[in-house]
């Protein structure tokens, strides 16, 4: 049996974009095979694969993982990263869920008729919903819970990321994260996946986007 994972998704970000961090950050090696038609998509179905029809699909350590939060949740564990007790697991899993919302609300804007107002929204939602949470954990902390790296601390560098992306200088009234953010980009693993030729994926573009429609035989764009 290989100890590399593999990871059965399409060549994009995605729901799988964060699992590629994770293994990243704990330098975990991973193969990858990608969704490129419906005929793929339906073998997986067939095979008993996809536990409710759905990728991410994972295969590590002889199981066939499904559910993107069940998925982060092994790795984290498997690498300790899922904090010392219950009650750590509890404050990074929520912190955890709170990144994925917004993350999932940015995966969705290549699949709109008009991206606009959703931009707006989730600028909206990061300055006062989302950042602000971040900034008072990281205030004084050099990680987000039990002063040790956590799966948590992987997703918010991620979602930064991404934020940075679509809002230039969204950071700037948030200076622990940027801090924070800095700290974590040194981290060799994540500077390496940082530069061109990693398994990082770019931003959505239209192939992506038409793939992903055609082997889910989506017809139009979300409203």
């Amino acid at each position: 049996m290989s100890d590399r994972a593999v990871l059965h998704y399409f060549n994009g970000r995605g729901k799988m974009e964060s699992i590629r961090w994770l293994l990243t950050v704990v330098e975990a090696e991973f193969d990858e095979m990608y969704l490129t038609s419906r005929d793929q998509y339906e073998k997986l179905l067939n095979a008993g694969s996809l536990m409710f029809q759905q990728v991410p699909l994972v295969e590590i350590d002889g199981m066939k993982l499904v559910q993107t939060k069940a998925i982060l949740h092994y790795i984290a564990e498997k690498y300790n990263l899922h904090g010392k007790d219950i009650k750590e697991r509890a404050m990074i899993n929520m912190y955890a869920e709170g990144l994925i919302d917004l993350m999932e609300m940015m995966m969705m804007l290549p699949f709109v008729a008009d991206p606009k107002p959703k931009l707006d929204n989730i600028q909206t939602k990061a300055k006062e919903r989302y950042l602000p949470v971040f900034e008072k954990a990281l205030s004084g902390p050099v990680y987000l819970v039990g002063g040790k790296l956590s799966y948590a601390d992987v997703l918010l560098l991620e979602c930064t990321l991404m934020l940075e992306e679509k809002f230039t200088g969204i950071l700037g009234d948030f200076p622990s994260v940027k801090s924070f953010q800095g700290r974590m980009i040194k981290i060799p693993a994540v500077s390496r996946f940082l530069q061109p030729g990693s398994k990082r994926k770019p931003q959505p573009d239209e192939k992506y986007v038409k793939t992903v429609m055609e082997v889910f035989k989506i017809t139009g764009p979300f409203p």
